[in-house]
């Protein structure tokens, strides 16, 4: 609908304000007045948190989730942007592709506090003796933990684009801007959206250690359910942190009903399917504000300007010149001259980490940091193996199925929001007072806040599985074994090896927390490389820092090479659709 095609009588009655624009604009003055409610406290100087330290008075509990949500919402936008990017050059540039996705394999298993050491002073030097610098700083933190998987089903979803859709896109002559918008952004939103969600819950673990900013001495600890929990845990207050639990949940009720339903119901059309779905996910937010008028009316000038942005016809400089294709000599001396030049600044890298190690450590703590490395990779393939056994025909009954989807999203998002860290007393109690073998049973808390990508990412792919291959396989009767290996595994596959990289990533990640427990004065250690890091940090024994984080990041990106590439490549060779 144009307002040019509206005639003057039918303006007055589009512009004309019902009873639904009233509850649509209530809500909305109510998120900005929220909005700049929170934004207000980012300007105060630092010295206010030391006046207004963070306090286990639940009183307090909505300003915190007010500060912890606001950073968290910062912090996904931040990842979107940046998945739109990286995803895209990464896919559709191969010489970009050979940096960008081993380079993404090492920064998902990067430990949290790992980024927050090298960044923290450089925001905290942007806004000097003010608490925006340390917000800042906790944003990134937040980001780092968002954007990871995020990046991987975009990508997973750009280069599984089906083939009779590309040739669509061919035949139409879409530039390469238009294609993007209009055939690999629309296929790869399932996927995103869910995988949004999924970084949205998961920040909830990271928010814990990212609060509280540490600049040389001194701690910046900000107000937020992640501070509140700390020192929950640190004073050993259970009611105080049944109080945080239940904050947590009414905030992801909250959010999910206001933000990411509508989205996901939203994102519905873009299902790629030749028939109609029969169960489409629906939403209350989203039916209000389809039911407006005048706002609906307002967002006109915001759909044409994004029409416009997407119709742009812009084309490669290499497209427009006419005549033959270029040789291939050419671009065989150019590939030969990147791939020299990554070389030599792995190269540069690795034999500059050699003499920083090389000054204070052996041989011998090389080879056992390997050691523990092999131990910790040991734990992940298990648990891994694990989560796919139970998510796996969980994700897939579920996605199938958008109604139970509607009910089961908060529940989903609730559990993987929880952080681990809260389990800490439970399993240190029972470890403790049956003697159990602490190697083994500290093992699952890796896996506890990760094992939800694989079901995030199963159940996209359940939702996005065309609805007529599903009646093609009912038509020629497959059941039992036959219809989950040759009907829905192949469909979600590409899904499924996005969901056990990123939740792969994210154990090697959680190691560290993993490895070494706590509770009061009880402290479990299991062997292996998130506790050798997290010992040499509490030690600050920079050198072995390095080390550590060095040998996880080469056993990641070994596994990943090794494993998980090559599924990734039989996905898109062998059950791509279309």
């Amino acid at each position: 609908m144009n307002l040019r095609d509206i005639s003057p009588p039918a303006l007055g009655q589009a512009l004309q304000p019902n009873i639904w624009d009233i509850v649509a604009l209530i809500l909305v003055t109510g998120a900005m007045v929220l909005i700049v409610y929170g934004g207000e406290q980012t300007t105060a100087p630092l010295s206010a948190l030391d006046v207004t330290p963070v306090t286990l008075d639940p009183v307090h509990l909505p300003a915190y989730a007010l500060r912890t949500t606001m950073r968290m919402l910062l912090a996904i936008v931040c990842s979107i942007i940046f998945t739109f990017i990286y995803a895209a050059l990464a896919a559709k540039s191969r010489r970009a592709e050979i940096v960008l996705i081993p380079l993404l394999d090492i920064l998902q298993s990067v430990p949290i506090l790992g980024f927050l050491t090298f960044t923290v002073v450089f925001f905290m030097n942007l806004f000097p003796g003010r608490v925006f610098g340390a917000e800042l700083a906790c944003v990134f933190a937040i980001f780092t933990s968002q954007a990871w998987n995020m990046t991987f089903s975009m990508y997973q979803s750009i280069r599984n684009v089906p083939k009779d859709l590309e040739e669509a896109s061919q035949s139409f002559h879409l530039s390469g801007w238009q294609r993007f918008w209009r055939l690999d952004v629309p296929f790869a939103m399932p996927g995103l959206i869910w995988n949004t969600m999924m970084s949205m819950s998961g920040g909830w673990f990271f928010v814990v250690a990212s609060e509280a900013i540490t600049v040389g001495k001194t701690t910046v600890t900000l107000p937020g359910i992640g501070s509140y929990v700390a020192l929950a845990i640190q004073q050993r207050n259970l009611p105080a942190i049944s109080y945080a639990i239940l904050t947590m949940l009414l905030v992801i009720i909250a959010y999910d009903q206001l933000l990411f339903r509508p989205v996901v119901a939203w994102a519905d059309k873009f299902r790629f399917e030749q028939t109609a779905s029969g169960n489409a996910p629906t939403s209350w937010m989203l039916d209000l504000f389809r039911r407006t008028r005048a706002l609906r009316s307002l967002s006109l000038p915001f759909a044409a300007l994004n029409k416009m942005i997407s119709n742009l016809h812009i084309v490669p400089p290499a497209v427009r010149r006419p005549g033959p294709k270029p040789q291939g000599q050419p671009s065989r001396i150019i590939d030969a001259l990147w791939l020299a030049l990554i070389v030599a600044v792995t190269g540069y890298a690795a034999w500059r980490t050699y003499e920083y190690l090389s000054a204070t450590l052996s041989l011998s703590d090389v080879f056992g940091a390997f050691g523990y490395g092999l131990l910790t990779l040991t734990r992940v393939i298990v648990l891994i193996a694990l989560a796919t056994m139970i998510w796996v025909p969980v994700g897939v009954w579920i996605g199938l199925r958008p109604k139970l989807a509607e009910r089961i999203q908060p529940l989903a998002q609730f559990l993987a929001a929880f952080p681990a860290n809260l389990a800490f007393p439970v399993f240190v109690l029972v470890i403790v007072r049956y003697g159990l073998n602490a190697d083994v049973w500290l093992s699952p808390l890796m896996i506890l806040g990760t094992q939800w990508y694989i079901l995030f990412n199963v159940i996209a792919g359940a939702s996005a599985f065309p609805t007529d291959l599903r009646e093609a396989a009912s038509s020629f009767h497959l059941e039992g074994w036959r219809w989950w290996i040759k009907v829905v595994l192949p469909g979600i596959f590409p899904y499924y090896i996005t969901g056990a990289i990123t939740a792969a990533g994210g154990s090697w990640n959680a190691s560290i927390v993993a490895e070494v427990a706590s509770w009061g004065d009880t402290h479990l250690t299991a062997s292996g490389l998130g506790a050798y890091i997290a010992t040499a940090t509490e030690n600050g024994d920079f050198p072995r820092v390095v080390l550590g984080i060095a040998v996880m990041c080469i056993l990641v990106t070994l596994f990943n090479r090794l494993l998980w590439r090559p599924l990734y490549a039989f996905g898109e060779r062998r059950l791509r659709l279309g």
